[in-house]
């Protein structure tokens, strides 16, 4: 499968996004950049992590009104696979194309450690390489990334089994209501994320329990 990576001032996992990407994949992520107004044809469109525009406004708000992110939304639309991780997620929430917000961590601090996650939906094409209850190790480094929903928004992506990852074992490293560290759209073809899988792909980073996230949405899993 084909992959792009959208590159925004201000992300600095980018470089990260398309290592992994080549590695799993073979061949590298075609790159978008922020006035670009179409994307080539690819099967998976992945918004990494960083600072977008140095977080003013909002986190990711400036971002998810570039040009860029209107033919990331029209791909989305026609069924087109988006991953955001971290600042990643920030932007597809402030893009709508995830419902929610993604707040100041509760310790007002930074954080920057590994932690580990809940797969809570492996039917996704983002989580089919892993196991429903099966635990994972994932690194986070991230300032506003305590996920809130209102009670109903909660509701809806609790009934409809969108929630695919939860902080598991107590390590909540935000605040995140309901310890939720993903969620995917209702189509099921866009996800955002809080943690780094990027960071966890082979046997350099300490463990590769990042890899099948990857390799489920890129078709490389049954």
């Amino acid at each position: 499968m084909k992959s792009a990576v959208v590159l925004l001032p201000g992300l600095n996992r980018d470089r990260d996004m398309i290592a992994a990407l080549t590695k799993i994949a073979g061949t590298p992520p075609a790159t978008v950049w922020q006035t670009d107004t179409s994307i080539p044809a690819v099967d998976l469109i992945v918004i990494p992590g960083g600072f977008s525009y140095g977080d003013y406004l909002r986190c990711g708000a400036i971002a998810a009104r570039m040009p860029v992110m209107r033919a990331v939304a029209e791909a989305a639309h026609r069924g087109v696979r988006v991953l955001g991780v971290c600042n990643g997620f920030q932007i597809l929430l402030e893009a709508g194309l995830l419902p929610g917000a993604l707040m100041r961590n509760a310790s007002l601090k930074f954080v920057c450690k590994e932690v580990m996650l809940e797969v809570v939906n492996a039917d996704t094409v983002f989580t089919r390489g892993y196991a429903a209850g099966q635990a994972i190790r994932c690194p986070v480094a991230h300032h506003d990334g305590n996920y809130f929903a209102d009670a109903q928004t909660l509701a809806r992506l609790k009934g409809e089994n969108r929630i695919a990852f939860r902080y598991a074992g107590g390590s909540n490293p935000n605040g995140s209501i309901e310890d939720i560290a993903a969620i995917v759209s209702e189509k099921g073809n866009v996800m955002g994320m809080m943690p780094h899988p990027e960071n966890l792909i082979e046997a350099a980073h300490g463990g590769s329990d990042g890899r099948a996230l990857f390799e489920g949405a890129l078709d490389m899993v049954a």
